[in-house]
């Protein structure tokens, strides 16, 4: 009998797996999976399932709760840093990039109901290494974003009952400067999620429908209150005009879409909706009214509350932090109590978020750890609460420690970038699917489209953001929108599709993937410097991960598969053998 030993049996096992790094890479790399093994084989590796109990009405609480609660909250402020009063419009153009990219994550989530979004969506197009690259990049997305949130929520709290927040949080000089502010607080709100979201996803459900809905009405009070208690001039008049210009648009343009990629953190709950498809009853009915409808609702509440703080101050007096309850504070007439009433709904509407992402958090996880590129452990799903308890442990352990020391503006920066990577890639990925049927359909076409399509994308966005401006900007703008429109008619006249959804799928195929495509690129291209450092040095950590681990541990997974196979076909084959000896 043949056997198969681990690479990391031992230290001499290891390093023999190293010398076989390209062969191992070259088989494992770009390795495809089927919808078919996703929601079977492979989704046996964690032991129970997880129970089918969520709704439709589920998914738009938990897609309104994830991301309300992190959205206004925490990134409007900044939002108008780069925008002004025009956030607004910021906020509707990352609603309309995130509403595409929800239709494309909602075809992948009705045909292959699993818990692992984009990391599975990924595995079965564009192999293994492309889907453990987003999946890190988007565990990492969630652990800032939901640190950040955990943040905030003390700087909401303690504003709300009057409480300094440097009294929250202890300073330790001989940290630097971002990494330097200790706040338990945060800590201890992320641990006792950690613990509700082990326990049940139905009970979590409850709670999160109960907080959801009492944080609806109070964002309908701040709307009717800003729009109220507000002044017109606010949307056109800073507080410091020689210092800060004038205008609903003063920062332009490109301040418009500067401010949607900082807002666009905003919207970063809804993919944790597709998360729950592995628990959704009826995911053909449930989980495209669920996401898309979560989307739309939430995008038409963002620009409502972004509207009304506008109203309230000019932009230049935003709080960086709270900015809606620094909206009233102060105030002569009475009423300076709304603050204390912001503070403590928006509190619990940021628990909300919490709650949905740090669930949909586990599940990424769970499921990567199905595909053998981490530990097995990651994987299992307990048998009594049939929740991912081990994945959910250690990312609300990790979460925590970042939200411990690491400042608001340090992460948000690296969770836009993340996310709109992540969301990037899944817009590729349901084209890919659609026009390539693996062995049958030659992928040239396909591939040759999506790479001159991304590369005429970010011409257009270098354009846009360093050319200087006259009418030779125009003219460059003009001849990339030009051949961005016609590689898509060409592409899709040219090249038939290769399989059509079963029941629900993208509409106008490829125009709406492919403007995703463009909005994403368009996005990162005004983000920062610095953001894509920090992108640069974590996929590049991510990439050393596989390379030393997870292509070893997924080779060993395939081969253990193959041996237990043969095994199981020679046990077969004697069994026949015997019985056939019996009846001689």
């Amino acid at each position: 009998m043949e056997s198969h030993g681990s690479s990391f049996s031992s230290l001499q096992a290891y390093f023999l797996a190293l010398s076989q790094t390209p062969t191992r890479l070259s088989r494992r790399a770009c390795s495809v999976s089927t919808s078919f093994d996703e929601v079977s084989r492979v989704r046996a590796r964690s032991g129970p399932y997880m129970q089918r109990t969520l709704r439709w009405f589920d998914l738009v609480g938990f897609g309104v709760g994830g991301m309300v609660g992190a959205g206004v909250f925490v990134s409007t402020s900044r939002g108008a840093l780069y925008a002004g009063p025009a956030v607004v419009l910021s906020y509707a153009i990352a609603g309309l990039c995130a509403l595409l990219s929800a239709f494309c994550y909602t075809e992948f989530a009705v045909d292959m109901p699993v818990a692992g979004g984009a990391f599975s969506y990924l595995r079965v197009t564009f192999g293994e290494f492309a889907a453990f690259l987003t999946g890190a990049n988007l565990v990492m997305d969630y652990v800032m974003s939901n640190a950040a949130v955990a943040r905030s929520f003390t700087s909401y709290l303690g504003t709300a009952i009057g409480v300094s927040t440097d009294k929250w949080r202890l300073t330790v000089p001989s940290l630097p400067d971002g990494f330097n502010q200790i706040d338990i607080v945060a800590v201890f709100v992320v641990l006792i999620i950690t613990l509700i979201i082990c326990y049940s996803t139905r009970e979590s459900s409850v709670v999160n429908m109960v907080l959801t809905a009492l944080h609806i009405l109070f964002i309908a009070f701040v709307i009717l209150v800003g729009f109220w208690q507000g002044d017109w001039r606010n949307f056109t008049e800073p507080g410091d005009p020689e210092h800060h210009p004038s205008g609903f648009f003063p920062f332009g343009a490109s301040g418009v879409f500067e401010g949607a990629a900082v807002v666009y953190i905003s919207y970063i709950g809804y993919d944790a909706v597709s998360t729950m498809a592995e628990e959704v009853r009826d995911p053909v009915k449930d989980i495209p009214i669920g996401v898309s409808g979560s989307v739309i609702l939430v995008t038409i509440l963002y620009c409502l509350m972004a509207a009304s703080m506008s109203k309230l101050l000019p932009y230049d007096m935003f709080n960086a932090e709270t900015p809606f309850v620094a909206a009233f504070r102060g105030k002569s007439d009475g009423w300076g109590w709304v603050s204390n009433v912001i503070g403590v709904g928006a509190s619990f509407g940021i628990l909300t978020s919490l709650l949905v992402a740090m669930l949909g958090q586990a599940r990424y996880m769970c499921v990567i750890g199905r595909s053998s590129v981490v530990p097995a452990w990651f994987a299992r799903v307990h048998p009594k609460t049939s929740t991912p308890v081990n994945a959910s442990a250690f990312l609300g352990v990790f979460t925590a420690a970042i939200a411990l020391f690491t400042e608001l503006r340090v992460l948000l920066d690296l969770v836009s970038i993340g996310t709109l990577f992540v969301f990037y890639m899944v817009a590729n990925a349901v084209i890919y699917r659609r026009y390539v049927a693996q062995g049958t359909t030659d992928p040239r076409p396909t591939l040759s489209f999506l790479c001159s399509f991304t590369l005429t994308s970010i011409i257009f966005t270098l354009i846009w953001k360093f050319a200087p401006p006259g009418n030779p900007k125009g003219f460059m703008l003009s001849a990339c929108g030009v051949i961005a429109l016609a590689l898509i008619q060409i592409f899709h006249c040219m090249v038939p599709q290769a399989r059509k959804p079963e029941f629900w799928g993208v509409p106008l195929m490829p125009w709406i993937p492919s403007i995703s495509i463009f909005l994403n690129i368009f996005l990162l291209g005004s983000l920062n410097g610095p953001s894509y450092v920090r992108f640069g040095f974590f996929s590049a950590l991510a990439v050393l991960v596989y390379v030393f681990y997870s292509v070893h541990a997924s080779f060993d997974a395939e081969e253990d598969e193959f041996f237990g196979q043969k095994n199981g076909e020679s046990h077969m084959e004697s069994k026949e053998i015997e019985d056939l000896g019996l009846k001689v």
